[in-house]
């Protein structure tokens, strides 16, 4: 085949430190759209972001040659040092971990919408169950004594 083809698209998951509501109402919008700028500044494509007061959900697309570490340490150190500098919040940090789910094409439009619909969401149910539920749908081994 003489050229390469592509659909990388992941659901990254990624919360405050110690999921403190941390994110006011006043610039969650800025935030998401910051997010959104940081993943373009290193040559993905943000396809939404969205969340709520102790975390964030993301739509992005990325290239073969991106590794995932290196995409969610830069887009959340920036976003710290603008949080920091720009807000004002001096508290703000975010977890060490995330989660990173691959999306194919045919639910790509299922995610976003998902991720437009956070809010609600949370009335339901809490960020904890709503994460355990994506480890589980995507076949994620994991230790409970290590997610919180």
């Amino acid at each position: 085949m003489p050229s390469t083809h592509l659909s990388l698209h992941y659901h990254l998951v990624f919360s405050t430190k110690n999921r403190e509501l941390l994110i006011a109402d006043s610039w969650r919008q800025r935030l998401h759209a910051f997010l959104g700028g940081a993943l373009r500044a290193i040559g993905g494509v943000p396809e939404i972001v969205g969340g709520t007061a102790d975390h964030v959900h993301a739509l992005a697309g990325l290239k073969a040659t991106h590794r995932l570490a290196d995409v969610l340490r830069e887009i959340k150190a920036s976003s710290s040092k603008w949080a920091h500098e720009d807000i004002k919040c001096a508290a703000f940090q975010w977890q060490d971990g995330y989660g990173a789910f691959t999306v194919s094409a045919s639910k790509r439009d299922e995610v976003k919408a998902y991720i437009i619909h956070q809010a609600e969401h949370h009335h339901k149910r809490s960020f904890e169950e709503e994460y355990v539920e994506l480890l589980k749908k995507s076949g994620v081994e994991y230790d409970p004594r290590y997610l919180w």
